[in-house]
């Protein structure tokens, strides 16, 4: 378990809790996995949705994508203080892990499950897996990193399994410091997740061909 406080509070209220979730690919009964979409800053669920139509896998795949109350998940930087952030990180997290279990009582597990999001929605599913380490089908982090001030390696514990995590952001990202993403990295690897980072040269804030290629590998090494 992680130091941090766990967001599995079923009567947890805050700004993301009654919110649309927005749905495509097979219903969960039909579905070989599932996949958990963020959307950034001012995006929308059904924006994020949009990405998987460049998905190129033969799985069956049932897609969830989260709304942001306001479109935005927290207020300020993901590098602020987290209580500034608040309550919109925590209520964000919790949504995150009111669809994981939604989908579990449909009878796909965790390590059935891909976490994928873009920019404030990467920041998002990266701290959550962190928070909450356990075996993922897959963390697809774009444009993004794990949230806070600093990053406090020792508040983080537990054992993600070897869960493939892919990391994709510009090495001069006006949003994501690529020290933040080195970070990531390193933290990901001490919870036991396998790691692939590309750092691109020069490139925007952006989801670029080759990191859709990455996507497609790893949907389909399962």
């Amino acid at each position: 378990m992680s130091l941090f406080r766990v967001t599995e509070d079923t009567n947890f209220e805050g700004p993301h809790q009654n919110t649309l979730v927005a749905e495509t690919g097979v219903p969960s009964s039909e579905a070989d996995y599932a996949m958990i979409m963020i959307h950034g800053r001012g995006a929308s669920a059904p924006s994020i949705l949009d990405l998987s139509s460049a998905f190129e896998t033969d799985k069956k795949i049932t897609y969830r994508a989260p709304q942001a109350n306001g479109h935005t998940w927290y207020p300020y930087s993901f590098m602020a203080p987290t209580d500034r952030n608040e309550p919109g990180l925590s209520s964000g997290l919790q949504k995150i892990h009111d669809i994981i279990e939604e989908l579990e009582s449909d009878g796909i597990s965790k390590d059935r499950i891909f976490l994928l999001g873009f920019s404030q929605g990467a920041c998002l599913a990266s701290e959550f897996i962190a928070r909450h380490p356990a075996k993922y089908a897959g963390l697809i982090a774009l444009s993004g990193g794990v949230i806070g001030e600093s990053v406090d390696f020792d508040q983080y514990t537990g054992d993600l399994q070897k869960t493939p995590a892919f990391l994709g952001c510009s090495d001069v990202d006006p949003h994501i410091p690529k020290e933040r993403v080195n970070e990531t990295e390193e933290l990901l690897k001490q919870l036991g997740a396998d790691v692939t980072k590309k750092l691109y040269p020069g490139m925007g804030h952006l989801v670029n061909e080759d990191e859709i290629k990455h996507i497609n590998a790893l949907l389909n090494s399962k």
